[in-house]
């Protein structure tokens, strides 16, 4: 017999600004601790030493991830020019040098070569897997891999400043699965001087914004008390980019119990999929077919 995971049946999100020097992994525990939930997951991470919007989910809300790690992120991030390190980041050995410092205007035309549907190799240090095993712990033992390039959407990527010949400060929008430290490292290698990303900050993803997140120091100042409870924003905030339909009672009783269900008339098309929601609450996500909505998640009841 499984045994039953201990902790309160507590459904959301929890936005959090995620401090530098801390992992994803370590934050999600430390809000799992302070909420005492029974499950608790984030969508999308961010490396230690990154800092901005993590979104915990709580309970029911896990079943959005997927939805809110394919909406668009925008990250604000600085590249030091003239340096490449292992890494990709400020925390690696130093790979190259270069005297090279291109101007304001040779970045800006170069950055229009990252924008729209690009290939990108992620870092060695990342957490890709080569033959079953994370990249990063084959690149901790010393080991060089090749690593497949992967499709990445970027919808824009602006220089906002460059403060001195050796730094430069971007902004980029962009879809699933992107890595900054590849497009820091890229683009030296584009302007022939070298790259790596200094300070990475993400300033929204999807619906959540960092501005709007709790720091680690509200977390522990409120853990285990009703204030914490407040901040919890509802499970439906993860579907956001997905169109709403409303169930019927009978067709709401239908999909809690994961069949298809009558919705209301829309003006969506077979096959679209949605999420149905009933008196305001999620009931389940899926597709629509013939004025049911066929549910491949289905939400328990509050």
């Amino acid at each position: 017999m499984a045994r039953k995971r201990k902790g309160r049946d507590i459904s959301g999100w929890l936005v959090i600004d995620k401090p530098a020097g801390m992992t994803s992994t370590a934050v999600v525990n430390k809000v799992r601790w302070a909420l005492e939930a029974k499950k608790a997951g984030h969508a999308g991470t961010l490396d230690p030493e990154a800092t901005g919007v993590l979104a915990v989910a709580l309970g029911e809300a896990t079943k959005t991830v997927p939805y809110i790690t394919d909406a668009l992120k925008a990250y604000r991030f600085v590249v030091r020019l003239g340096q490449s390190t292992n890494t990709d980041d400020a925390e690696g050995e130093l790979l190259a040098q270069s005297d090279t410092r291109p101007g304001d205007d040779e970045i800006k035309e170069c950055l229009n070569n990252f924008i729209g549907d690009i290939m990108q190799v992620p870092p060695q240090f990342s957490a890709v897997k080569i033959d079953g095993e994370r990249a990063y712990k084959r690149a901790r033992d010393g080991e060089t891999m090749e690593i497949a390039a992967r499709p990445l959407f970027v919808d824009e990527l602006i220089m906002t400043d460059r403060p001195d010949a050796d730094h430069v400060e971007l902004e980029m929008v962009c879809g699933k699965g992107g890595y900054v430290r590849s497009i820091a490292r890229d683009l030296g290698e584009a302007l022939g001087c070298h790259g790596h990303v200094l300070h990475l900050r993400r300033i929204w993803s999807g619906p959540f914004e960092a501005e709007d997140g709790l720091s680690i120091e509200d977390i522990d100042r409120m853990a285990k008390t009703p204030e914490l409870d407040t901040h919890l924003r509802p499970l439906e905030e993860g579907l956001a980019d997905l169109p709403e339909v409303k169930a019927t009672a009978e067709g709401m009783a239908r999909l809690r119990n994961g069949n298809p269900g009558m919705v209301l008339a829309s003006d969506l098309e077979y096959g679209d999929e949605a999420w149905a929601s009933f008196e305001g609450q999620a009931v389940a996500v899926g597709t629509l077919r013939g004025g049911e909505l066929h549910p491949s998640r289905v939400f328990v009841a509050p």
